[in-house]
């Protein structure tokens, strides 16, 4: 059974720092590229970003590069996103998902609240 838990989100003001992990299971981590996607309140699915098998190659949207790296810990199975520089626009729910493009999420995903 796949499973996808994403942690580390919070109430952060802005120009703060928050470290987002995605724990996963239930398949072979390494034959996947992983994606962090976001839901603003009222809106729809946003890609945020994706990374290759090996973790050697990523890509950002053009809102949050230079702000956001992803990264992963295959020995771990752990998808790990470093937003630095947070803006009250990068509120969203953040979820990881399997591959590189946009779907539907089917965990849970973390809360990231930026405000003063």
């Amino acid at each position: 059974q796949v499973q996808l838990v994403e942690s580390g989100g919070g109430l952060v003001q802005p120009g703060g720092s928050l470290r987002l992990s995605c724990v996963v299971s239930g398949f072979t981590f390494t034959n996947y590229a992983m994606t962090w996607v976001r839901q603003a309140p009222g809106k729809g699915l946003e890609w945020v970003s994706s990374i290759n098998r090996s973790g050697v190659s990523a890509n950002y949207a053009d809102s949050v590069k230079g702000r956001f790296t992803i990264s992963r810990d295959n020995a771990e199975k752990t998808l790990y996103l470093h937003m630095n520089s947070l803006k009250p626009e990068d509120t969203a729910v953040y979820y990881c998902v399997q591959g590189w493009d946009v779907i539907p999420p089917v965990s849970q995903g973390t809360q990231v609240t930026v405000s003063s």
